[in-house]
């Protein structure tokens, strides 16, 4: 299926146990964030200071079997998943990467996009660094293994550079004796901390300390560097506070699993409220409220409980579904959607119906799904997007389509609901989008819809030709 869809981001996932077994430890860690990334995976653990690794293309269960993960084994082990947003869907970029080099080896996995990706490609390639993928994130363990030669220790190392990227990074790099956990001085990407027993965890969302059964214990600050070497936490603090905490909007909006926190917010109270303040700004006479699966639901339960419109369940979507799959045709790819969703028409049958879903991209989805509430017998569709309008790129990590491929650019409010077909169509404002997380610590990047951003992207944009050598 083509997905109009935003694309999650990755996902990241490390743990130190002396008592062993961390690769099965991370597997699970990887299967709850399995919403931020389903086209690649992989795990690198270490065993006696040797760093072994598996990944592929491919679901964590179909990645993985018990073959794999009793082989791997471990007392550290760093996972990811992966949704391409810098690089090629190819297996080359899977990660965790390994770099070789003349110190030892490490392994390192990113969830985020650095926006002077040219500056460090031209940098490391005079110096004569040949890549193997086509990801920022190779040229991160290029510029550690660069400035290991010169730093005391490999948290020195990253500590270094950490100066030289500019953009969104949750980090983890793993060498043979600790584990490194950093983030970005904006703090675009969430990371987390939790402990079980002597085990210490890093993860990028707390649901996944839940699925392995650790305590939260706190997040990484922006621009923190975590390190842990034979059970003993260190923090390195150069770079905290050297920057506006910039948490990205919409990791409450539609990234993150709903049973998360994020810097001390509720991922679902924040989509409750954000249901509640779209009902306030674009109410509707209607006789029912419905969510699209999956980051779609908690909003419509908003909207519902601020406007007293019940709450119904209108979709029941196929869980056995991953992102995409073969479209040879014109027809299937028209029946697409109904694969993946099928609607409830008891639900909807006969009455005007208020469809809340998390963002509208292209409105392609938007039009099919409306189309089929139609079909099962909606009287009226009124569309309600919990998510501003989508005006600018992302440069951060976050697959924004280009300015063109955006519903919201260049058409009115009545011009997109034609498009798609509704009877009515509301966006959350970006005025509210501070209303809805009242309890998170930080700041937040709301660049995709206003287009003002933390970092002045336009120092790095168009800096190289394509084709520079």
């Amino acid at each position: 299926m083509i997905d109009y869809r935003i694309g999650e981001e990755c996902g990241v996932f490390a743990v130190y146990d002396p008592d062993g077994d961390c690769a099965r430890t991370a597997y699970y860690g990887l299967y709850a964030l399995q919403h931020r990334g389903q086209e690649s995976c992989g795990i690198a653990v270490n065993n006696n200071r040797d760093i072994s690794y598996y990944k592929d293309m491919g679901l964590v269960n179909d990645v993985f079997d018990e073959g794999i993960l009793s082989k791997l084994g471990g007392t550290m082990a760093v996972g990811h998943v992966r949704y391409s947003t810098t690089g090629e869907s190819l297996r080359e970029n899977a990660q965790p990467l390994v770099l070789r080099y003349i110190k030892g080896n490490i392994a390192l996995a990113h969830n985020g996009n650095l926006v002077n990706k040219g500056d460090l490609e031209k940098e490391l390639s005079i110096s004569g660094a040949i890549f193997q993928t086509t990801t920022d994130t190779e040229m991160i363990a290029y510029m550690i293994a660069k400035q290991r030669l010169a730093a005391g220790s490999i948290e020195a190392a990253v500590e270094r550079t950490i100066a030289h990227l500019a953009g969104a990074f949750s980090l983890i790099v793993m060498s043979p004796q600790k584990l490194i956990a950093a983030r970005d001085p904006w703090g675009f990407r969430p990371l987390v901390m939790g402990r079980k027993g002597n085990a210490i965890y890093f993860a990028s969302e707390t649901c996944a300390l839940d699925t392995v059964g650790a305590v939260y214990e706190r997040d990484i600050e922006p621009g923190e560097i975590v390190v842990v070497k034979n059970g003993e936490v260190k923090s390195i603090n150069t770079y905290v506070k050297t920057k506006p905490h910039s948490m990205c909007i919409f990791e409450y909006l539609y990234f993150s699993r709903p049973d998360s926190v994020l810097e001390g917010q509720s991922v679902h109270d924040a989509r409750i409220l954000a249901g509640r303040n779209l009902a306030k700004e674009h109410p509707a006479d209607a006789d029912v409220v419905i969510g699209v699966p999956d980051s779609g639901i908690s909003a419509a339960m908003g909207f519902a409980l601020e406007s007293g419109i019940p709450y119904g369940i209108g979709f029941i979507k196929n869980k056995y579904i991953g992102r995409s799959f073969i479209e040879p045709t014109q027809s299937m790819r028209e029946n697409a959607v109904r694969i993946k969703l099928n609607v409830l028409q008891s639900t909807v049958e006969g009455k005007r119906v208020v469809m809340v879903d998390d963002s509208i991209v292209r409105g392609t989805t938007s039009k099919r799904i409306v189309a089929l509430l139609r079909k099962f017998g909606a009287k009226e569709v009124h569309v309600r997007s919990s998510a501003p309008p989508f005006t600018d790129p992302c440069y951060f990590g976050t697959d924004v389509p280009s300015k063109d491929q955006l519903i919201a650019t260049n058409r009115s409010l009545d011009e997109m609901c034609e498009l798609i077909g509704a009877d009515s169509l509301g966006f959350l404002s970006v005025e509210a989008l501070k209303d809805i997380i009242p309890n998170a610590g930080c700041e937040y990047c709301d660049g995709c819809f206003c287009g003002k951003y933390p970092i002045d992207v336009d120092k790095y944009l168009n800096k190289y030709d394509e084709g520079d050598d």
